[in-house]
C-alpha cells in the first residue's frame, strides 16, 4: 500500500478561537478543544481506521498539539517532531489579520513571510522534509500540528508552491488524508470536522 499523510489539527486554543496567530507561543486547549480531541480520537479509533495499528504517529511539540494527540488516544506511539511546530510568525505573534493589516496593507504571509519569523523559503523546506519522510517507508502516517504547517504540507505533497495552502481551510480539530490517484500525490479528502457534529 502506498503511504498516506493523516493531518490532524490541534483543537480550539483560546487565540485560534480569536483568530490571533499563534506560533512558537504554547496555548494549552481550551474545554472545547479537549472534547474536539476526544471526538477526533473516536473516529480515528473506528471504521475504516481503525486505530491506524501499522501507523507512525508524530506530534508537534507544542502542548495545543500534544495534548491533541494525547486525549485523541495516541500520545504513546506518538514520537515530538520540530519540523511540526506552526509557522513562526516573528513579529506578528498573538496578532489578528486585521492588526497585521493595520500596520502592514497588503500583507500576505504565503507571498510574504513574517518578519524576524519565517519565510516561504524556511517553510517550503521544514514542508518537503515532512513529506520526503512521510513516503520513505510503505506505512500510513498520523501528524497531529498546526493549521499553517499542515496546510504547507498538503501543498508540497501535491506538488504545488506553498501559496496553495492559502486556497484550503484547515478548522481546529479537523481530519485531512492525503493519498495517490493513478499513481500521482492527491488530495483525499480535506478539513472533515463531522466528528465534531457527532459530539453535539
Amino acid at each position: 500500500m502506498a503511504p498516506r499523510i493523516l493531518l490532524a489539527r490541534h483543537g480550539q486554543t483560546e487565540w485560534s478561537l480569536s483568530g490571533k496567530h499563534t506560533g512558537h507561543t504554547d496555548i494549552p486547549l481550551l474545554d472545547e478543544g479537549r472534547a474536539g480531541a476526544k471526538l477526533l480520537g473516536e473516529r480515528l479509533h473506528g471504521a475504516p481506521f481503525d486505530g491506524l495499528t501499522g501507523a507512525e504517529v508524530r506530534t508537534s511539540p507544542l502542548v495545543r498539539a500534544a495534548e491533541t494527540c494525547d486525549i485523541a488516544g495516541f500520545g504513546e506511539r506518538a514520537v515530538p517532531w520540530e519540523l511540526l511546530m506552526e509557522w513562526d510568525y516573528g513579529a506578528y505573534e498573538g496578532m489578528t489579520p486585521a492588526e497585521i493589516q493595520a500596520v502592514r496593507p497588503g500583507w500576505f504571509i504565503w507571498r510574504d513571510g513574517v518578519p524576524d519569523g519565517e519565510s516561504v523559503a524556511d517553510v517550503t523546506a521544514r514542508a518537503d522534509e515532512v513529506v520526503e519522510w512521510a513516503r520513505s517507508a510503505d506505512r500510513d502516517v498520523l501528524i497531529f500540528a498546526h493549521g499553517h504547517i499542515l496546510r504547507a504540507i498538503g501543498a508540497r505533497w501535491l506538488g504545488f508552491p506553498l501559496d496553495f495552502g492559502a486556497r484550503v481551510r484547515l478548522d481546529p480539530t479537523s481530519l485531512s488524508v492525503l493519498g495517490w490517484a493513478y499513481g500521482s500525490p492527491a488530495l483525499t479528502s480535506w478539513n472533515e470536522t463531522g466528528h465534531l457534529a457527532a459530539g453535539g
